[in-house]
C-alpha cells in the first residue's frame, strides 16, 4: 500500500532543525562521525526555503546531504521514500545513513513527500520510473542534462523537501540558471524546502537563500561573493591570461 504524503499549509521551511541524538553518545571516532565539524553538540538550524552548502571537497558535503536524506527517510543513494535511485552495488559509495542514524531532524511539521538527487544515479533512477510506469518518467527521452530540469520542473511543482548533491554536475551553465530560475521560486514561494549542496557560484547566489561553507573549522554563514569558487571565477574572467599563467605556476595569492 503507497504511504499517503502529508500536507501542510504552512512554509517552509519543514525541516527546522538538525542535532545529535543524545542517545548514540559518545560518537564513534570512525568515518562520518569523526568529521572535524561534527561534535557533541553539534546543531544545524535551517530558516529560509532554500539552503545551500559549500565548500571543498572532502569537507563532508556530500555526506550531510546523504545524512539529511537518511532522517528524511529517503534512500541515500538517490530518490525517495518509495523508491530508490541504485542498488547494493553503489551504496557502498555512500556514508551518509551512518551519520544520518546519529541525528534527530526537528520539523513542523513532518512533511513525507520530496526526492533526493543525485547526479551519479539519475539515470538509474529514471530506469526505475520507467520501469514502474510513472506517468511523469520517460526522463531517458533527454539528453542527460534536459532530463535532470524536466525532472526538477516535474517534482519542484509540489510541496515537499528536495535535496541535490552537486546538481551542476549534470547541467551546462545555460541550464545551472534554469535551475536557479527553479530555486529562486521555491525561495520566494516557500512551497517547498530545497537542501542542496554545491560547487557552482551561480547556484550559490540564489537571492534570499541561506549559503553556508563547510571547513574543517566548522559550518558558517557566508555570501557567494565570500567564497572561494565565486573569487576564482572572477579572477579567471577578469585576468584568463594572468590566471592561467598563475595556475600552471601553482601561485596560489595570484589566483586569489
Amino acid at each position: 500500500m503507497a504511504r499517503r504524503s502529508r500536507t501542510t499549509k504552512l512554509p517552509a521551511p519543514f525541516l527546522r532543525r538538525i542535532s545529535i541524538r543524545t542517545d548514540v553518545l559518545p560518537l564513534p571516532q570512525t568515518y562520518p562521525c569523526d568529521l572535524p565539524w561534527l561534535d557533541e553538540g553539534f546543531e544545524l538550524e535551517f530558516d529560509q526555503p532554500v539552503t545551500i552548502f559549500c565548500g571543498e571537497n572532502g569537507a563532508g558535503k556530500s555526506t550531510l546531504i546523504e545524512a539529511i536524506a537518511d532522517i528524511c527517510g529517503f534512500s541515500d543513494t538517490g530518490g525517495n521514500r518509495s523508491v530508490a535511485a541504485a542498488g547494493h552495488d553503489y551504496q557502498d559509495e555512500v556514508n551518509g545513513a551512518a551519520l544520518g542514524q546519529a541525528l534527530r531532524g526537528s520539523w513542523l511539521p513532518k512533511v513525507t513527500s520530496g526526492w533526493f538527487f543525485r547526479a551519479e544515479t539519475f539515470f538509474s533512477m529514471a530506469r526505475r520510473l520507467d520501469g514502474l510506469g510513472s506517468p511523469n518518467a520517460d526522463f531517458l527521452s533527454h539528453s542527460h542534462g534536459e532530463g535532470f530540469l524536466r525532472f526538477f520542473e516535474k517534482r519542484m511543482s509540489r510541496q515537499g523537501i528536495y535535496l541535490f548533491d552537486e546538481p551542476e554536475s549534470a547541467l551546462s551553465p545555460r541550464r545551472q540558471i534554469e535551475l536557479l530560475r527553479f530555486l529562486v521560486d521555491v525561495q520566494n514561494h516557500a512551497g517547498a524546502q530545497v537542501i542542496l549542496s554545491t560547487h557552482s557560484p551561480i547556484l550559490m547566489a540564489t537571492p534570499g537563500a541561506d549559503l553556508r561553507t563547510i571547513t574543517h573549522r566548522g559550518i558558517f554563514p557566508t555570501s557567494f561573493r565570500d567564497t572561494e569558487h565565486f573569487k576564482l571565477y572572477q579572477s579567471f574572467a577578469l585576468d584568463p591570461e594572468g590566471f592561467l599563467a598563475a595556475a600552471l605556476e601553482g601561485d596560489w595569492d595570484a589566483i586569489v
